[in-house]
Protein backbone atom coordinates (compact mmCIF):
# COMPACT_ATOMS: atom_id res chain seq x y z
CA UNK A 1 0.00 0.00 0.00
CA UNK A 2 1.17 3.63 -1.02
CA UNK A 3 3.03 5.69 2.11
CA UNK A 4 -0.76 7.70 1.76
CA UNK A 5 -4.07 7.43 -0.20
CA UNK A 6 -6.41 10.11 -1.34
CA UNK A 7 -9.76 10.20 -0.88
CA UNK A 8 -10.83 8.58 -3.64
CA UNK A 9 -8.41 6.25 -3.69
CA UNK A 10 -9.56 5.15 0.15
CA UNK A 11 -13.09 4.59 -1.39
CA UNK A 12 -12.25 2.63 -4.00
CA UNK A 13 -10.90 0.08 -1.66
CA UNK A 14 -12.99 -3.47 -1.81
CA UNK A 15 -16.01 -2.43 0.26
CA UNK A 16 -16.26 -6.06 1.38
CA UNK A 17 -12.82 -6.03 3.16
CA UNK A 18 -12.00 -3.75 6.52
CA UNK A 19 -8.77 -1.85 5.38
CA UNK A 20 -6.62 0.20 6.99
CA UNK A 21 -5.06 3.49 4.96
CA UNK A 22 -3.04 6.68 5.71
CA UNK A 23 -3.81 9.99 4.36
CA UNK A 24 -2.92 13.94 4.65
CA UNK A 25 -6.40 15.52 4.64
CA UNK A 26 -7.49 19.12 5.09
CA UNK A 27 -10.01 19.57 7.68
CA UNK A 28 -12.88 20.98 5.78
CA UNK A 29 -15.81 21.34 8.87
CA UNK A 30 -16.07 20.42 12.73
CA UNK A 31 -19.76 20.05 14.34
CA UNK A 32 -20.47 19.22 17.68
CA UNK A 33 -23.37 17.04 17.74
CA UNK A 34 -25.51 15.50 20.59
CA UNK A 35 -26.45 11.69 20.27
CA UNK A 36 -29.75 10.63 21.46
CA UNK A 37 -28.54 9.81 25.23
CA UNK A 38 -27.33 13.30 25.48
CA UNK A 39 -23.52 12.49 24.84
CA UNK A 40 -21.12 15.18 22.29
CA UNK A 41 -20.11 13.27 19.35
CA UNK A 42 -18.30 15.05 16.32
CA UNK A 43 -19.31 15.06 12.48
CA UNK A 44 -15.42 16.09 10.65
CA UNK A 45 -15.41 16.45 7.16
CA UNK A 46 -12.34 15.54 5.61
CA UNK A 47 -10.84 16.20 2.47
CA UNK A 48 -8.40 16.55 -0.29
CA UNK A 49 -8.45 17.52 -4.11
CA UNK A 50 -9.84 14.53 -5.05
CA UNK A 51 -12.83 14.29 -2.56
CA UNK A 52 -14.09 14.42 0.78
CA UNK A 53 -15.97 12.64 3.59
CA UNK A 54 -17.03 12.67 6.99
CA UNK A 55 -16.04 10.86 10.56
CA UNK A 56 -17.75 10.29 13.20
CA UNK A 57 -16.02 11.02 16.49
CA UNK A 58 -17.31 9.86 19.52
CA UNK A 59 -16.53 11.47 23.20
CA UNK A 60 -14.15 8.41 24.60
CA UNK A 61 -11.83 8.93 21.88
CA UNK A 62 -8.88 10.72 21.24
CA UNK A 63 -10.18 11.56 17.60
CA UNK A 64 -12.80 13.48 19.27
CA UNK A 65 -10.15 15.16 21.75
CA UNK A 66 -7.97 16.45 18.35
CA UNK A 67 -10.64 17.65 16.27
CA UNK A 68 -12.81 19.61 19.10
CA UNK A 69 -9.79 21.48 19.55
CA UNK A 70 -8.87 22.09 16.38
CA UNK A 71 -9.75 24.46 13.53
CA UNK A 72 -10.80 24.64 9.89
CA UNK A 73 -8.29 23.92 7.84
CA UNK A 74 -5.62 22.98 9.30
CA UNK A 75 -4.09 19.74 7.25
CA UNK A 76 -3.62 16.05 9.46
CA UNK A 77 -1.88 13.33 8.09
CA UNK A 78 -4.65 10.06 9.42
CA UNK A 79 -4.91 6.72 10.00
CA UNK A 80 -7.83 4.80 9.82
CA UNK A 81 -10.34 2.12 8.96
CA UNK A 82 -12.29 1.50 6.19
CA UNK A 83 -16.04 1.32 7.32
CA UNK A 84 -19.84 1.65 6.31
CA UNK A 85 -23.10 2.64 8.40
CA UNK A 86 -26.14 2.09 6.42
CA UNK A 87 -24.65 1.66 2.90
CA UNK A 88 -22.40 4.95 3.67
CA UNK A 89 -18.94 5.28 3.73
CA UNK A 90 -18.04 6.04 7.28
CA UNK A 91 -14.34 5.37 8.51
CA UNK A 92 -13.18 5.20 11.33
CA UNK A 93 -10.10 7.20 12.33
CA UNK A 94 -7.35 5.83 15.04
CA UNK A 95 -4.89 8.08 14.71
CA UNK A 96 -4.65 11.81 13.90
CA UNK A 97 -1.57 14.55 13.81
CA UNK A 98 -1.61 18.54 12.89
CA UNK A 99 0.82 18.92 10.49
CA UNK A 100 3.39 21.89 10.70
CA UNK A 101 3.29 24.22 8.01
CA UNK A 102 6.94 23.65 7.46
CA UNK A 103 6.56 20.28 6.80
CA UNK A 104 3.57 20.84 4.41
CA UNK A 105 5.92 23.11 2.17
CA UNK A 106 8.67 20.67 2.28
CA UNK A 107 6.46 17.71 1.46
CA UNK A 108 5.32 19.69 -1.13
CA UNK A 109 1.33 18.82 -0.07
CA UNK A 110 -0.95 21.89 -0.65
CA UNK A 111 -1.24 20.51 -4.58
CA UNK A 112 -2.58 17.11 -3.62
CA UNK A 113 -5.05 18.49 -0.44
CA UNK A 114 -6.64 22.05 -2.07
CA UNK A 115 -9.17 21.28 -4.69
CA UNK A 116 -9.09 23.75 -7.83
CA UNK A 117 -10.54 24.46 -11.00
CA UNK A 118 -9.21 21.78 -13.80
CA UNK A 119 -9.30 24.81 -16.31
CA UNK A 120 -6.01 27.22 -16.76
CA UNK A 121 -6.98 30.31 -14.46
CA UNK A 122 -4.86 32.56 -16.55
CA UNK A 123 -6.98 31.16 -19.17
CA UNK A 124 -9.57 31.99 -17.86
CA UNK A 125 -9.19 35.46 -16.54
CA UNK A 126 -8.38 36.16 -19.90
CA UNK A 127 -11.53 34.48 -21.80
CA UNK A 128 -13.24 36.72 -19.07
CA UNK A 129 -11.48 40.37 -19.77
CA UNK A 130 -12.31 39.24 -23.70
CA UNK A 131 -15.75 39.04 -22.65
CA UNK A 132 -15.79 42.80 -21.25
CA UNK A 133 -14.39 43.75 -24.37
CA UNK A 134 -17.71 42.20 -26.12
CA UNK A 135 -19.70 44.55 -24.52
CA UNK A 136 -20.40 47.70 -26.94
CA UNK A 137 -22.06 49.93 -24.50
CA UNK A 138 -19.47 51.98 -23.13
CA UNK A 139 -20.53 53.30 -19.86
CA UNK A 140 -22.02 49.03 -19.36
CA UNK A 141 -18.10 47.79 -20.05
CA UNK A 142 -16.64 50.69 -17.47
CA UNK A 143 -19.37 49.33 -14.87
CA UNK A 144 -18.12 45.80 -15.12
CA UNK A 145 -14.43 46.98 -15.07
CA UNK A 146 -14.43 49.18 -12.03
CA UNK A 147 -16.44 46.42 -10.40
CA UNK A 148 -13.93 44.19 -10.87
CA UNK A 149 -11.27 46.78 -10.64
CA UNK A 150 -12.36 46.51 -6.62
CA UNK A 151 -11.43 43.16 -5.82
CA UNK A 152 -9.57 41.29 -8.62
CA UNK A 153 -7.62 38.81 -7.06
CA UNK A 154 -10.35 37.62 -4.80
CA UNK A 155 -12.48 37.41 -8.04
CA UNK A 156 -10.05 34.79 -9.69
CA UNK A 157 -9.13 32.62 -6.57
CA UNK A 158 -12.86 32.44 -4.92
CA UNK A 159 -14.74 29.66 -4.76
CA UNK A 160 -17.80 29.69 -6.77
CA UNK A 161 -19.71 27.68 -3.93
CA UNK A 162 -19.34 25.87 -0.73
CA UNK A 163 -20.65 22.71 -0.98
CA UNK A 164 -23.15 22.83 -4.09
CA UNK A 165 -21.26 23.65 -7.18
CA UNK A 166 -17.81 24.85 -8.23
CA UNK A 167 -16.59 24.67 -4.40
CA UNK A 168 -13.04 24.83 -5.08
CA UNK A 169 -10.41 27.71 -5.88
CA UNK A 170 -11.07 29.54 -8.74
CA UNK A 171 -14.67 27.36 -8.67
CA UNK A 172 -16.69 31.32 -9.23
CA UNK A 173 -14.08 32.09 -12.46
CA UNK A 174 -14.70 29.06 -14.01
CA UNK A 175 -18.31 29.34 -13.39
CA UNK A 176 -18.36 32.57 -14.48
CA UNK A 177 -16.62 32.12 -17.71
CA UNK A 178 -18.44 28.89 -17.99
CA UNK A 179 -22.13 30.82 -18.09
CA UNK A 180 -20.28 34.06 -20.59
CA UNK A 181 -19.98 30.34 -23.02
CA UNK A 182 -23.42 29.65 -22.89
CA UNK A 183 -24.54 33.04 -22.96
CA UNK A 184 -22.69 34.10 -26.13
CA UNK A 185 -23.62 30.80 -27.90
CA UNK A 186 -27.35 31.24 -27.19
CA UNK A 187 -27.79 35.26 -28.24
CA UNK A 188 -28.25 34.72 -31.03
CA UNK A 189 -31.54 32.76 -31.11
CA UNK A 190 -33.09 35.29 -28.85
CA UNK A 191 -32.39 38.60 -30.23
CA UNK A 192 -34.94 40.25 -28.09
CA UNK A 193 -32.59 39.94 -25.36
CA UNK A 194 -29.54 43.08 -24.74
CA UNK A 195 -26.61 41.16 -25.59
CA UNK A 196 -24.19 43.39 -23.66
CA UNK A 197 -26.95 44.13 -20.65
CA UNK A 198 -26.57 39.97 -20.67
CA UNK A 199 -22.75 40.23 -20.61
CA UNK A 200 -22.54 42.46 -17.99
CA UNK A 201 -24.98 40.96 -15.83
CA UNK A 202 -23.54 37.30 -16.33
CA UNK A 203 -20.18 38.70 -15.53
CA UNK A 204 -21.30 40.33 -12.60
CA UNK A 205 -24.55 37.93 -11.41
CA UNK A 206 -21.82 35.96 -8.40
CA UNK A 207 -19.44 38.91 -7.90
CA UNK A 208 -20.67 39.33 -4.33
CA UNK A 209 -19.42 35.89 -3.51
CA UNK A 210 -15.98 37.65 -3.10
CA UNK A 211 -16.50 39.27 0.08
CA UNK A 212 -19.31 36.42 1.13
CA UNK A 213 -16.62 33.86 1.64
CA UNK A 214 -13.45 34.41 3.51
CA UNK A 215 -10.49 31.92 4.16
CA UNK A 216 -7.58 30.73 2.52
CA UNK A 217 -7.52 26.69 2.35
CA UNK A 218 -11.00 26.47 3.72
CA UNK A 219 -13.84 29.29 2.70
CA UNK A 220 -16.56 29.91 4.78
CA UNK A 221 -19.03 32.53 5.74
CA UNK A 222 -17.61 36.37 6.54
CA UNK A 223 -19.53 38.41 8.70
CA UNK A 224 -20.97 40.10 5.22
CA UNK A 225 -21.84 37.01 4.16
CA UNK A 226 -23.99 35.84 7.07
CA UNK A 227 -25.02 39.65 7.72
CA UNK A 228 -26.11 40.18 3.94
CA UNK A 229 -25.76 37.47 1.34
CA UNK A 230 -23.52 37.54 -2.02
CA UNK A 231 -26.75 39.30 -3.59
CA UNK A 232 -26.71 42.22 -1.62
CA UNK A 233 -22.73 42.31 -1.30
CA UNK A 234 -22.88 42.15 -5.00
CA UNK A 235 -25.85 44.79 -5.41
CA UNK A 236 -23.98 47.23 -3.57
CA UNK A 237 -20.71 46.67 -5.50
CA UNK A 238 -22.93 47.36 -8.68
CA UNK A 239 -24.80 50.23 -8.11
CA UNK A 240 -21.47 51.99 -6.62
CA UNK A 241 -19.30 51.39 -10.31
CA UNK A 242 -22.63 51.98 -12.51
CA UNK A 243 -22.99 55.53 -10.81
CA UNK A 244 -19.16 56.10 -10.94
CA UNK A 245 -19.44 55.12 -14.85
CA UNK A 246 -22.12 57.27 -15.12
CA UNK A 247 -24.48 54.30 -16.98
CA UNK A 248 -27.49 55.20 -17.63
CA UNK A 249 -30.09 54.68 -14.92
CA UNK A 250 -32.86 52.49 -17.18
CA UNK A 251 -29.82 50.21 -17.89
CA UNK A 252 -28.27 50.23 -13.86
CA UNK A 253 -31.67 49.20 -12.95
CA UNK A 254 -31.78 46.48 -15.42
CA UNK A 255 -28.55 45.40 -14.83
CA UNK A 256 -28.93 45.67 -10.41
CA UNK A 257 -32.22 43.76 -11.39
CA UNK A 258 -29.97 40.63 -13.30
CA UNK A 259 -28.34 40.34 -9.95
CA UNK A 260 -30.89 40.68 -7.67
CA UNK A 261 -32.86 38.38 -9.54
CA UNK A 262 -30.26 35.70 -10.44
CA UNK A 263 -31.42 32.61 -8.49
CA UNK A 264 -34.49 32.41 -10.33
CA UNK A 265 -36.52 31.43 -7.26
CA UNK A 266 -37.38 33.18 -3.84
CA UNK A 267 -36.38 29.97 -1.95
CA UNK A 268 -32.89 29.60 -4.12
CA UNK A 269 -32.51 32.86 -2.14
CA UNK A 270 -32.94 35.39 -5.20
CA UNK A 271 -34.27 38.78 -3.88
CA UNK A 272 -36.77 38.89 -6.42
CA UNK A 273 -38.58 36.88 -9.62
CA UNK A 274 -36.43 37.63 -12.38
CA UNK A 275 -38.66 40.54 -14.25
CA UNK A 276 -36.73 41.28 -17.62
CA UNK A 277 -35.79 39.29 -20.68
CA UNK A 278 -32.32 39.64 -19.65
CA UNK A 279 -32.92 38.20 -16.15
CA UNK A 280 -34.67 35.52 -16.87
CA UNK A 281 -32.04 34.47 -19.31
CA UNK A 282 -29.40 34.77 -17.07
CA UNK A 283 -30.68 33.45 -13.98
CA UNK A 284 -32.06 30.13 -16.42
CA UNK A 285 -28.01 29.94 -18.29
CA UNK A 286 -26.68 30.39 -14.54
CA UNK A 287 -28.93 27.09 -13.00
CA UNK A 288 -27.88 24.78 -15.75
CA UNK A 289 -24.03 25.76 -15.24
CA UNK A 290 -24.63 24.74 -11.19
CA UNK A 291 -26.75 21.98 -12.19
CA UNK A 292 -24.22 20.77 -14.37
CA UNK A 293 -20.87 22.26 -12.12
CA UNK A 294 -22.84 19.20 -9.64
CA UNK A 295 -22.40 16.98 -12.48
CA UNK A 296 -19.15 17.62 -13.33
CA UNK A 297 -17.79 16.83 -9.17
CA UNK A 298 -19.53 13.76 -9.49
CA UNK A 299 -18.23 12.52 -12.91
CA UNK A 300 -14.97 13.18 -11.34
CA UNK A 301 -15.24 12.42 -7.67
CA UNK A 302 -16.77 8.59 -7.92
CA UNK A 303 -14.58 5.58 -7.86
CA UNK A 304 -14.80 3.96 -11.02
CA UNK A 305 -15.99 0.70 -9.42
CA UNK A 306 -19.15 2.45 -8.25
CA UNK A 307 -21.94 2.78 -9.91
CA UNK A 308 -23.71 5.94 -8.86
CA UNK A 309 -22.73 8.96 -7.21
CA UNK A 310 -23.12 9.63 -3.49
CA UNK A 311 -26.28 11.74 -2.73
CA UNK A 312 -26.02 14.90 -4.34
CA UNK A 313 -28.55 17.73 -2.61
CA UNK A 314 -28.53 20.06 -5.37
CA UNK A 315 -30.02 17.44 -7.63
CA UNK A 316 -31.78 15.29 -5.48
CA UNK A 317 -31.19 12.18 -6.50
CA UNK A 318 -28.15 9.34 -7.09
CA UNK A 319 -26.21 10.55 -10.36
CA UNK A 320 -25.26 7.36 -12.71
CA UNK A 321 -21.59 7.44 -12.71
CA UNK A 322 -20.73 4.27 -14.75
CA UNK A 323 -18.77 5.43 -18.45
CA UNK A 324 -21.50 5.09 -21.13
CA UNK A 325 -20.10 2.16 -23.40
CA UNK A 326 -20.23 2.55 -27.01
Amino acid sequence: MAETLSVLEIKSLPVELTNTFKSVLLVKKVAIKIAKNGSEFLSVELADKTGSFNVICFSDTAAFRFFHDSKDGCVVKVEGVTEYYQNRFSPKVTSVIELSEEQIIEGNLLQNIVDTSNEDPVMLWEELCSGIEKINNTELRETVKVSLSYIEEKFKNTPGGLSMHHAYRHGLMEHTVHILRSGIALLPIYPEVNADLVIAGIILHDIGKTLEYEGDLVSKKSKDGRLFGHIVIGYRYVRKAGIKAKLNPDLLDRLEHIILSHQGQLEWGAAVLPSTPEAVFVSLIDNLDAKMGMVQNALNKTPDEQQFSDFIPGLQVNLLTERLKL
